[in-house]
């Protein structure tokens, strides 16, 4: 989520980007061992050998044992080094049911990978271009006739975040079943003065992507839903992706667990309404379809060469080392892809070019551990092992009050 080190109303914005410490998890002396045996290159990516699955199991069951996560499926893979393929704990703590690879998941923030890659269709189509005003396509926007397309697309607008909003917090928590409008949601944002000159810097922000969902339905003329189901989700070969229109789950699916409550204890909230996150963090997927996912993404195979480098112009995501966003997409240690989170669930699925590889997690709680996200936390402990020059660290933030 954007930023949960601030207070429980920041913490709401549930479908951000991980941006908190992740701390330094030790690796054994008999893992480096194993995956130096399995790799025949300094650098190279190993061959995915029992031994290092054996590892890789050791490191996901430390990380769920200290976050005190219910359950979780993680997937790495890369082309002639064979995939790693695992569920662990359990998919409803009130009947033990165990966690499974082919589970559907809310997937929060991944969501934005969507909504995003809808919009540059419409540009290969010419139907709406980067520099495009946001004021074009929606009224009432502060700053819509300066603030761009490319600049929603990249959080680099100035606007405030709705789900940063105190009397969002307490509408979302004071009822998770509620249906909320993209207006709704934008009155939050637009209640607030803007925080920096469109393009000025890097903050990211929920409110950025209600906006292109809007422009997507604009220039496309139908729902941002069916759009990104024939335009995105069915060209991809997706099977088990879909954006919501209110609280439906496909079943199969995990419960999910979160403390993001109004009083503070956990919760479940597998049937919350995910509709405050919309074009943002509302859909659902599973495994297998962010295994695909992943490639499609960072290889930009439903996009112009030309389109997919705009959105892989990487700009330094404010304070963050080691770690940028271009349009949609982040880029950390070297991985490129996104990481979603919402009452319940987390996610992070990424992609690191050089090896071909992918990542996915996929995980029943956003409930951190030590301030830190359970999701990264996973992310960081496996990259130690596959990919020690290239691992997956989101840095600390520093509280506002702070800088």
């Amino acid at each position: 989520m954007a930023a949960r080190w601030r207070d429980a109303a920041v913490a709401a914005a549930a479908a951000g980007l991980l941006v908190t410490s992740v701390g330094a998890w030790e690796v054994p002396a008999a893992t480096v061992a194993a995956v130096a045996a399995a790799t025949p290159a300094a650098g190279d990516f190993p061959q995915l050998t029992p031994a290092v699955a054996r590892q890789l199991d050791a490191v996901v069951r430390k990380v769920m044992e200290r976050a005190g996560v219910p359950g979780v499926m993680v997937s790495v893979s890369a082309p002639g080094k064979g995939e790693y393929v695992r569920s662990f704990g359990v998919a409803d703590k009130a009947t033990g049911a165990a966690m499974d690879t082919g589970l559907n998941m809310r997937i929060g923030s991944e969501t934005k990978t969507f909504t995003v890659t809808a919009l540059l269709r419409l540009v290969d189509a010419g139907k709406v271009g980067l520099d495009d005003p946001i004021g074009r396509y929606v009224a009432g926007v502060p700053n819509g006739d300066r603030i761009t397309l490319r600049e929603l697309a990249g959080m680099r607008s100035g606007l405030f975040n709705y789900s940063a909003d105190p009397a969002f917090f307490k509408a979302l928590t004071g009822d998770p079943q509620r249906q909320f409008t993209p207006r709704e949601l934008l009155a939050y944002s637009f209640a607030h003065p803007v925080q920096f000159a469109p393009g000025a810097q890097f903050e990211y922000c929920n409110t950025n992507l209600v906006l292109l969902g809007l422009v997507v339905e604009k220039a496309s003329g139908t729902s941002l839903g069916a759009y990104l189901a024939r335009e995105v989700v069915g060209p991809a070969g997706l099977t088990h992706t879909l954006l919501p229109e209110g609280a439906e789950f496909p079943d199969p699916h995990a419960h999910g667990y979160t403390q993001q409550t109004a009083s503070g204890k956990t919760e479940d909230a597998t049937d919350w309404n995910p509709s405050w996150a919309w074009a943002a963090g509302a859909m659902v997927s599973d495994l297998a379809d962010l295994r695909s996912w992943a490639k499609t993404l960072a290889t930009g195979t439903l996009l112009t060469p030309a389109t997919q480098a705009q959105r892989l112009k990487i700009v330094p995501a404010g304070n963050l080392p080691e770690t940028g966003y271009g349009l949609g997409i982040a880029e950390v240690g070297g991985w490129i892809g996104h990481n979603g989170s919402l009452p319940g669930y987390q996610s992070l699925t990424v992609y690191l070019p050089e090896a071909r590889a992918t990542l996915v997690v996929l995980l029943n709680t956003d409930t951190g551990y030590q301030g830190q996200e359970p999701s990264s936390l996973f992310g960081e402990a496996i990259t130690r092992i596959v990919t020690p020059d290239h691992v997956f660290l989101l840095p600390a933030q520093q509280p506002a009050e702070k800088r």
